[in-house]
């Protein structure tokens, strides 16, 4: 209705002056077409980015740069349109022009909505240390972008006079199939969002999955995780198994990180002894912490050996592997210095003779 009245509004004016004359009247909607569009992209390009950029926020000069293209073709469309309302055009011509305009506006609107959903975004991110908001942004993007598209197909049929009952049987059919069809990658979608709203696992953490893959996350995506194992191997983990999966983290809920090494002696060495040997070791390591104070247990009593664990703790669980190696090392040279030994695996073995 809006384009009927304007077009009303164009074809009444003719009967005045040099509008009376079709040439006439396209030339001076063309040269107004024209000058409107330099003074559009004037206006955008200087006057509207100059007061932009002088602000603190960087929403307005998003703004600008997405609001220029659209309102500039919206508007030289419009010129053709009222250009051709003047001429002896035929239907098919107006239909055209139309869908253009169709999808000029929605492109404006769609362009409208990503600036809402960019400056939506900013707020959030100064708002919550939480990484839902980065994930989330470009996907509500993306589904406003499929949006405005089918709306702008719906538009253009309509102006077409196409019947659009039977595509949106068809559409409803086809969305249960697909739905169907694409239920893992919902799944994987729905449990991304939950380990966000969660914070069980974040970007830098060590996790261990009870499939045995152990390392730290890279990335964290709707679809799946990237984690980063010791042999520099990148594992990709859907989120629809993580979310129905037993996982460690070693960063939760600090960074510390209980460190122990296992070892065996041979039968009849004091238990004291051992423990003193092993702490007197153990307690020389550079950056350990000390409280709570490292300690050597003795667990149990093996078939060739018995069997002691030493712990000890470390500040960050980056460093827990190489003190384990060193603390390895000189409980190792520490029991060999104050000669207890170290037992080999031993069997005995009961001949009897045949009578």
């Amino acid at each position: 209705m809006g384009l009927g009245m304007i077009d009303n509004l164009y074809l009444n004016s003719s009967g005045f002056g040099f509008l009376s004359n079709p040439l006439f009247a396209v030339g001076a909607i063309l040269v107004v077409t024209v000058v409107l569009s330099w003074l559009l992209l004037f206006l955008f390009s200087t006057v509207f980015f100059k007061l932009a950029s002088r602000t603190k926020t960087d929403i307005d000069d998003v703004a600008v740069a997405k609001l220029k293209s659209p309102l500039f073709y919206l508007l030289v469309i419009q010129g053709f349109r009222l250009s051709a309302l003047h001429l002896e055009v035929n239907g098919v011509v107006f239909s055209i022009i139309d869908s253009l305009t169709a999808a000029a506006f929605v492109f404006l609107l769609a362009r409208i909505v990503g600036v809402f959903l960019y400056g939506w975004g900013k707020v959030m991110s100064k708002r919550t240390k939480s990484r839902l908001d980065d994930v989330l942004l470009p996907l509500f993007t993306k589904i406003s972008t499929v949006v405005f598209v089918i709306i702008g197909l719906l538009w253009v049929l309509s102006i077409w006079s196409v019947d659009i009952t039977p595509y949106l049987a068809g559409a409803g059919i086809a969305g249960i199939v697909l739905g169907m069809a694409v239920q893992d990658s919902l799944k994987n979608v729905l449990g991304g969002i939950s380990l966000l709203l969660d914070g069980t696992i974040k970007v830098g953490d060590k996790i261990r999955l009870d499939s045995g893959v152990c390392g730290e996350v890279l990335d964290i995506s709707l679809r799946s995780i990237k984690i980063r194992t010791y042999d520099n191997e990148v594992v990709t983990v859907p989120n629809g198994y993580l979310a129905n999966a037993a996982v460690h983290n070693y960063t939760q809920p600090n960074l510390k990180v209980r460190v122990y090494v296992e070892f065996g002696v041979e039968y009849g060495v004091k238990i004291d002894k051992v423990k003193e040997v092993v702490l007197g070791a153990i307690s020389g390591i550079e950056e350990i912490i000390l409280d709570p104070e490292p300690c050597v247990s003795f667990v149990s009593m093996g078939d060739s050996a018995l069997n002691f664990k030493a712990h000890f703790w470390v500040p960050h669980w980056k460093k827990g592997y190489g003190k384990k190696l060193e603390a390895t090392e000189l409980i190792y040279d520490a029991l060999n210095k104050a000669k207890i030994g170290i037992p080999y695996p031993t069997r005995t073995v009961i001949m009897q003779k045949e009578k």
